[in-house]
């Protein structure tokens, strides 16, 4: 009977031969999943048996990653902001550069404990970008807006996971289209798909072959959603719009934001310090 830590081992390196970058992190991720073990217990264990009950828990994670499903998915979590929020196959996967999103929102939403602020997430996916403001603004009141039922299943289960209920409606439906006539909305944001068909046949497995072209695909030039949502948002909206881009359509998205009548617009950089998000500020009504 192998130890654990042969069975690690054979485990990385069937990763490794699949492409995977991180084999060795990921294998430790997947067996502590697997075995309901913190990276320090999975450790103390290396040198014990490893029984063939245990080999059977871990053996289809590892084998699923080897098909390049995203790991997110095969844990069921990923980190985003101040949270770990649930992730499923058929979501988008969080990524770390829409934390710029998060920062550029939150500078437009007022601290403490006021009068409600109304904010719609349109794309919400996960729910990671407008339950990260929700969380961290007691008066956010948010509209979490898609066309996935998986993304709204997973909202639904993200705004549970952190308590939100009382404070957030996830509605089905294309963009502000979704929110009832006559309901307030102060700011919209957005992580809209702007990738274009071309990016997504090169990208990696993980996103090319698994994750949904609804949340990924921006059409020919990337901005079809762009020339929808914005103008929408600006007629709407009390207090602004923030949108993420891709790192090269800061200046395209500018330009459609003046034209909607957007002011006091900015261009925000992301950790990679790449332009990830552009701001606008509605005209006063």
């Amino acid at each position: 009977m192998p130890t654990l830590i042969e069975a690690l081992q054979k485990s990385e390196a069937y990763l490794k031969e699949r492409g995977i970058d991180r084999a060795r992190l990921e294998a430790q991720e997947l067996f502590q999943h697997a075995l309901g073990l913190t990276k320090i217990q999975l450790y103390l264990k290396h040198d014990l048996p490893f029984s063939p009950a245990e080999l059977e828990r871990v053996r289809p994670l590892i084998t699923r990653r080897g098909r390049r499903e995203p790991l997110q998915w095969i844990l069921g979590e990923a980190g985003f902001y101040a949270h770990d929020f649930r992730v499923r196959p058929g979501v988008l996967c969080p990524r770390p550069d829409t934390e710029a999103l998060v920062d550029a929102a939150l500078a437009l939403i007022p601290e403490g404990d006021g009068d409600p602020f109304y904010v719609a997430d349109l794309g919400s996916g996960t729910g990671c970008v407008g339950l990260s403001l929700a969380a961290a603004r007691p008066r956010v009141r948010l509209y979490a807006v898609d066309l996935s039922d998986d993304a709204l299943a997973c909202t639904r289960e993200n705004t549970e996971k952190l308590g939100l209920k009382d404070r957030v409606a996830v509605l089905r439906g294309d963009l502000l289209a979704a929110v009832p006539p006559g309901r307030p909305v102060d700011l919209v944001v957005s992580n809209p798909p702007y990738v274009l068909p071309a990016e997504i046949e090169a990208a990696m497995p993980e996103v090319r072959d698994w994750e949904p072209r609804l949340a990924l695909d921006g059409g020919p030039d990337g901005l079809e959603i762009y020339r929808r949502l914005i103008p929408q948002a600006a007629a709407r909206a009390c207090v602004g719009l923030a949108v993420e881009i891709g790192h090269t359509q800061g200046p395209a998205v500018i330009e459609l934001f003046a034209q909607a009548g957007l002011r006091d617009l900015q261009l925000k950089r992301d950790l990679g310090q790449r332009d990830r998000v552009v701001v606008g500020r509605c005209p006063e009504r």
